[in-house]
């Protein structure tokens, strides 16, 4: 996802756009290539995510699109103030990106874990949160993020991610839903980097003779209402699927919308589970402790 993310954003330059890119001494190898292409238009401001939030407002402010590039802990939830008062409270188009979401850097412990992002950046008044399922979502929100006129958070994976859309996402669109399996039984809705492993519980499910339906939900603030009103009146069965804590994410933000519209649906939430983890291991290794595999997200639906 790191690479598509470059990917987008020097397209974005070389057709013309005001972007520039700040980063608080990560993105090491990511980043060398386009550096050396738009020294400009690229910033290093060392390890200080406070600072680097402050100079992407002023730079808002002169007209420019600023991405801010970290790992997600510390381009969160150390300068949460800063996001809160210079970006979201002034109301500035600034896009912070997150990367490794989730259970990413599962080996550096807890300090790094991406679990409560979702949650913190989706109670900012103004804050759009996505989180796409693979590069194809990744390069699309990218683009589609310069034309919001407030911040948004972009959260995405690291490297290696599968691809899952077929298509070129022509009709990719922030706030809305896309539909990529037709069900009538069971409706599972993945966000982030759990889409490729929700794709593959709709296969093991279709093979135990279910028909499930697949939504990548890459959009959680502003939730795409309409389509989980539609998934819930024709399915019996509603799931959400994320790498997240089960508070405050993908499912806070779908249950809100059950009660709101009063749908008669079965929820069930598959996220982590509200406590931090006290051990390190690799992202599959965690996948598999917390139930977040196909087999275990399958088998969680019934058969």
């Amino acid at each position: 996802m790191r690479l598509a993310l470059v990917r987008a954003l020097t397209r974005l330059i070389e057709r013309g756009e005001d972007v520039h890119v700040l980063t608080a001494d990560t993105g090491f190898h990511v980043f060398d290539e386009f550096q050396q292409q738009f020294p400009k238009r690229f910033l290093n401001v060392g390890i200080s995510e406070a600072g680097m939030i402050g100079v992407a407002a002023g730079l808002a402010h002169q007209g420019w699109q600023v991405f801010c590039y970290g790992i997600v802990p510390f381009v969160t939830m150390r300068c949460f103030e800063q996001i809160r008062v210079d970006l979201c409270y002034s109301g500035l188009p600034v896009k912070i990106v997150g990367v490794g979401g989730g259970l990413t850097y599962g080996p550096a412990g807890a300090t790094h874990h991406a679990i409560e992002d979702i949650a913190v950046t989706s109670a900012l008044p103004g804050m759009t949160v996505v989180c796409p399922g693979d590069p194809a979502e990744t390069e699309k929100a990218t683009e589609a993020s310069l034309a919001l006129d407030g911040p948004c958070y972009l959260r995405i994976g690291k490297t290696g991610e599968p691809v899952v859309h077929a298509d070129g996402l022509e009709d990719f669109a922030i706030g809305r839903g896309i539909r990529l399996r037709k069900g009538s039984e069971v409706a599972v809705i993945a966000t982030g980097n759990m889409l490729p492993t929700a794709a593959a519980a709709c296969e093991v499910l279709a093979g135990r003779g279910r028909d499930p339906e697949l939504i990548s939900m890459h959009t959680v603030k502003p939730i795409d209402r309409d389509l989980i009103v539609d998934v819930a009146r024709r399915c019996e069965t509603v799931v959400t699927v994320e790498e997240h804590s089960v508070i405050g994410g993908l499912g806070s933000a779908v249950a809100a919308v059950v009660v709101d519209e009063h749908l008669d649906v079965r929820l069930e939430r598959i996220a982590l589970p509200d406590e931090y983890v006290h051990e390190a291991g690799s992202q599959d290794y965690f996948r598999r402790k917390f139930g977040l595999t196909a087999e275990h997200i399958a088998d969680r639906i019934g058969s």
